[in-house]
């Protein structure tokens, strides 16, 4: 099932808008991983600019994201 979404795009330094027609709007979940490591791998040896574009470094060397540890919580006396 394909659904078409609206979404509205800033436009000319954030103070114009357009509305785009999209396809399914997937940026989250498993089949995103999947979409972002074939990017990744068909970027290759890409350079990008990191830490205010003082370093450079090649996309293919950009590590992977580790698991986030689960929050701990914590019980406050007041």
């Amino acid at each position: 099932m394909i659904r078409m979404v609206k979404v509205k795009i800033r436009t000319g330094r954030g103070t114009g808008t357009i509305e785009v027609d999209v396809e399914d709007l997937k940026f989250s979940g498993e089949e995103f991983k999947k979409i972002q490591a074939e990017k990744k791998k068909a970027a290759g040896n890409r350079m990008v600019s990191t830490g205010r574009g003082t370093g450079r470094r090649k996309l293919s060397d950009t590590p992977e994201p580790k698991a986030r540890p689960a929050a701990k919580r914590t019980k406050h006396v007041r």
